[in-house]
């Protein structure tokens, strides 16, 4: 367990937050390049002992703070029998979703054992963590998988997820027993957070979240009091209602696009997550410094209380390529400023 990082759900204040990024598992790094070069990415994924050194590989070098187990969103809908392989042009499944396909969807029961993969891989990982490092877990949000399984992927405007949204509750009467028996699974493996990464979120109004996906994830928050934590990409601070934001999660991330210290008063319990612009680490050094600092500036003007519950990151995940010097700068910055 790191300390920092319960701190941060404890909104205990602290002077160092605690740093993990999204991907941090990645193609970016070289100790993932050399792992990927032997195995396909689902041997990775599936094969217990494979997702813990590759999750272990970043925590190793760059020094997080908090391990990420190492999967994919997607294999729920692989385990209800959409099919999935991964392609060098991303993900395809072997249908997509609609009036005529939903029935095809497989027995809940038979998918629930499908994931149990992750449970072993969790407990691997745990097992080679340093002890003074935490390990959260993740599912698909509910609406991002839905997407997925009704366009194949979530480029775009979404415009057949939206014209079938009548389809999304018959979706989730398989979907959600599922996403929530994975959750448990991932905790009873060791994870001590379970994310929800809803990376379709911000392609809808803040009203067709509050009216179409909001209650889903209400449920999935009251099923697991303290122990789920909410990020989406592109939404705005307008999407989160006092009924959002009164939910007992754990922590909420936010991507760049919002201004992270005012998230503090928007996601008033647990951590805050993120959020510098990840596309900023391909700068040259001196240019990312700069950069860096001015994005950390308003956190050090910020009393201990107001920052409490930060936990540094970035607004979305690494990207491919992304020079490792610049994540290890970061990190290394960070702990420097708020030492």
């Amino acid at each position: 367990m790191n300390t920092a990082f319960h701190n941060a759900i404890n909104r205990v204040p602290q002077k160092t937050p605690p740093i993990w990024f999204m991907r941090q598992a990645g193609r970016y790094h070289k100790h993932y390049q050399a792992l990927r070069a032997k195995n396909s990415f689902m041997q990775l994924c599936k094969q217990p002992e494979l997702a813990a050194e590759v999750a272990l590989g970043p925590v190793q070098e760059f020094d997080f703070d908090v391990s990420i187990l190492f999967s994919d969103i997607l294999f729920p809908l692989e385990a209800l029998g959409m099919g999935l392989e991964y392609t060098d042009h991303g993900p395809r499944l072997g249908y997509k979703l609609s009036a005529e396909t939903i029935h095809q969807l497989g027995d809940v029961p038979s998918a629930i054992e499908f994931m149990s993969f992750q449970r072993e891989a969790v407990k691997a990982t745990r097992q080679v963590l340093p002890s003074n490092k935490s390990l959260i877990g993740f599912i698909g949000g509910p609406w991002t998988l839905f997407v997925y399984a009704s366009e194949g992927s979530h480029a775009g405007s979404l415009v057949q997820s939206k014209k079938n949204i009548d389809l999304f509750p018959q979706f989730l009467e398989k979907m959600y027993p599922l996403l929530k028996a994975n959750i448990q699974l991932q905790l009873d493996g060791g994870v001590e957070t379970v994310m929800i990464f809803d990376t379709a979120a911000g392609e809808v109004s803040p009203m067709f979240f509050q009216k179409r996906i909001q209650a889903v994830l209400t449920r999935l928050a009251q099923d697991f009091p303290g122990k789920i934590g909410y990020y989406s990409k592109g939404t705005q601070p307008v999407f989160f209602n006092k009924e959002f934001t009164d939910l007992p999660w754990a922590g909420q991330g936010f991507d760049h696009r919002c201004y992270l210290p005012a998230s503090f008063k928007i996601q008033n319990k647990g951590f805050v997550q993120g959020n510098f612009d990840q596309s900023l680490l391909f700068m040259e050094p001196g240019d990312f410094k700069r950069e860096l600092n001015n994005f950390l500036a308003p956190f050090k003007d910020m009393t201990l209380q107001e920052r409490a519950g930060w936990v540094c990151g970035l607004g979305h995940g690494v990207l491919p390529q992304t020079p490792e010097r610049n994540v290890k700068q970061f990190i290394e910055t960070v702990r420097e400023v708020f030492q």
